[in-house]
């Protein structure tokens, strides 16, 4: 009887231990963007290139995501091809470069793009049809500046959603130029120049949405403005997308509608050639998503901006944004260096740390200032 008595206080007590255990731990992690152009001009090339680990130009990028060490990374410009985006893991950034340690990825998501994606339209109006002008999304061939994510926290592919094909005229608001387009181009196009992708990640039981698109430049138009148009729709996509109401309008590519569960965590990252103030972009465009709803927005600056954008002059001259917030260095070239590249968490996420990958010339690793003409962002986040 006593040994039944003591079995019993012993299953009590582990019942009381689990009903009042602590919560989980709060976990913090890294998110990073950046569009390295790893991006090439014809079908197969990124796969040759990346087939070996001698390519100069993939040595740099991972060299640089490195230094950076995410949690979550989101590379732009990445040509879309799945052998591709492993041969990059495996042949660049699992081996060290330059002293620096390497990283591994167990987890990866990449899609198609509508990138080099023909209309069967002469969407420039030059008499022909075919070419970059005339696809979905500029490019020269199928996939050409794609994006990649990597993770070494599990993605919820199941649960992933594209909005590849989402068409332009079904997003509430919608500012497609009908003085440019005809309406049998209206009619089809899409509203994502390469696609819009929302991940779920886990962390620890918990989860994360990376929402990761990559707009349009504002820029290569005229008048009518039908790219600067475009570019603030993609970004007004997330906006919607994030919405507390929701947005039934949006529908993804498996059919379907609504936005993001009602409080779920989110993390918007890319490139979205958008300066909040400088630059080609329609106004208030970038302001759509900094002030989206719940969205936080941790200004991640370096010093190696602020110091190119004097060194430089020409077009940073007589900016009105502050240059330590850059993130595209466009040298002298008009309209100047830019703010363009984002990691935009939400609440309840907390930001712990913030930064720009943008040495200054007088730092040994400024030799890696030219990767690309943008820079790597990076924001760390605490996971309540």
């Amino acid at each position: 009887m006593r040994r039944i008595l003591a079995a019993l206080a012993v299953l009590a007590t582990t019942a009381g231990c689990t009903a009042t255990a602590a919560a989980p731990e709060p976990v913090q992690l890294r998110f990073a963007t950046f569009n390295a152009s790893l991006n090439r001009a014809s079908a197969g090339e990124l796969v040759a290139d990346l087939s070996t680990p001698n390519d100069p130009q993939a040595a740099k990028v991972a060299e640089v995501i490195q230094r950076v060490r995410p949690d979550v990374l989101l590379i732009n410009e990445f040509d879309y091809d799945p052998k591709a985006a492993d041969l990059f893991r495996d042949n660049y950034l699992k081996q060290p470069h330059n002293g620096t340690e390497a990283i591994d990825y167990p987890y990866s998501f990449i899609a198609p793009s509508n990138t080099g994606e023909p209309t069967g339209l002469d969407l420039d109006k030059d008499g022909k049809v075919g070419g970059g002008n005339d696809a979905f999304g500029f490019g020269l061939v199928p996939g050409q500046y794609g994006m990649v994510v990597y993770s070494k926290y599990p993605i919820d592919t199941a649960a992933a959603r594209t909005f590849q094909k989402f068409p332009w005229k079904d997003l509430p608001g919608n500012r497609i130029p009908t003085s440019y387009y005809a309406p049998e181009a209206q009619a089809i196009l899409r509203l994502s120049s390469k696609s819009h992708w929302d991940l779920p990640v886990t962390v620890s039981g918990r989860t994360v949405h990376v929402l990761v698109s990559h707009p349009t430049p504002p820029s290569f138009d005229g008048p009518d403005d039908h790219n600067g148009l475009h570019n603030a729709d993609e970004i007004l996509f997330w906006r919607l997308y994030v919405a507390a109401a929701g947005a039934p309008a949006l529908v993804d590519d498996a059919g379907k509608a609504g936005g993001l569960p009602s409080g779920a965590s989110f993390v918007i990252m890319g490139d979205n050639n958008s300066d909040p103030v400088d630059g080609d972009s329609v106004a208030g465009a970038a302001d759509q998503m900094l002030t989206a709803d719940r969205v936080i927005d941790p200004k991640p600056t370096s010093a190696g901006a602020p110091e190119a954008a004097t060194a430089q002059g020409g077009a940073n001259v007589g900016q009105r944004g502050d240059p330590r917030y850059d993130t595209g260095d466009f040298n002298d070239r008009a309209p100047g260096n830019l703010r363009v590249d984002y990691v935009l968490p939400s609440a309840p996420l907390s930001v712990v740390g913030s930064g720009v990958f943008w040495p200054v010339a007088s730092d040994p690793l400024a030799r890696l200032n030219d990767t690309s003409d943008h820079h790597s962002v990076w924001v760390d986040v605490r996971v309540p």
